[in-house]
């Protein structure tokens, strides 16, 4: 069972059961500061596992909980909330943390889809080179639940290619690409948080290099 209709789920419907919820709703928005959309989601959740306690559910939080800048924001203490609620009320669960997710269309505003734009669109941003980023292509997010949701139980996986790339090294992937140059200017600012990643995940894309996990995001993505 899915639950939701956005990018994650339309992904999902590959290895949709009947053994399983994927709950994939929620608040997509990370500067989303609205108290109903989270009701909206928490209420949603609610009904979810109460309507499904035999079934193992699968949530989708955030990598962004790791992220010291960002501990007070509605977002992040909300999936917190919801990642407790989880573990307090159901017996049979597992909670991805995801970073910045890279795939068909999705939210114009996420990392990769932002740069892609302004590159190609020709418009000015500006870079912080301080700040680097976690991604993960959403094909490997199902092909990892394909062969590990049976594995992992009552547990909280942080999902992400292992690697934390500098901006300028996503820009130069899709610049290359494209074959534009992008117009932006650089400040000394930006946040880095350190993510620990289990053997699950190591393994899982122990056979890729960084650079050719971003090369293979521009061919499939742009």
């Amino acid at each position: 069972m899915i639950i939701g209709n956005g990018l994650i789920a339309n992904a999902l419907k590959n290895i949709d059961s009947e053994e399983y919820v994927f709950f994939a709703s929620g608040v997509s928005n990370s500067l989303e500061t609205r108290s109903s959309e989270f009701e909206r989601e928490f209420s949603l959740l609610k009904n979810s596992l109460e309507s499904n306690n035999d079934k193992k559910i699968i949530y989708f939080s955030t990598l962004s909980v790791k992220d010291q800048s960002k501990q007070g924001s509605h977002y992040v203490l909300h999936k917190l909330s919801i990642e407790d609620y989880i573990k307090k009320h159901s017996e049979n669960y597992l909670i991805l943390r995801i970073g910045n997710i890279v795939g068909k269309g999705g939210n114009p505003n996420t990392l990769f889809n932002y740069l892609k734009n302004q590159i190609t669109n020709n418009n000015r941003f500006v870079v912080h080179n301080k700040a680097r980023r976690l991604l993960i292509d959403m094909d490997d997010i199902t092909r990892f639940l394909k062969t590990h949701c049976i594995l992992l139980d009552n547990g909280i996986v942080n999902c992400a290619f292992p690697y934390h790339y500098d901006l300028k090294e996503i820009i130069g992937a899709i610049e290359k690409k494209t074959h534009q140059k992008g117009i932006y200017s650089e400040i000394d600012e930006g946040d880095f948080y350190k993510v620990d990643f289990g053997e699950d995940i190591t393994s899982f894309f122990s056979e890729v290099s960084p650079e050719a996990y971003l090369e293979t995001l521009t061919q499939k993505y742009i």
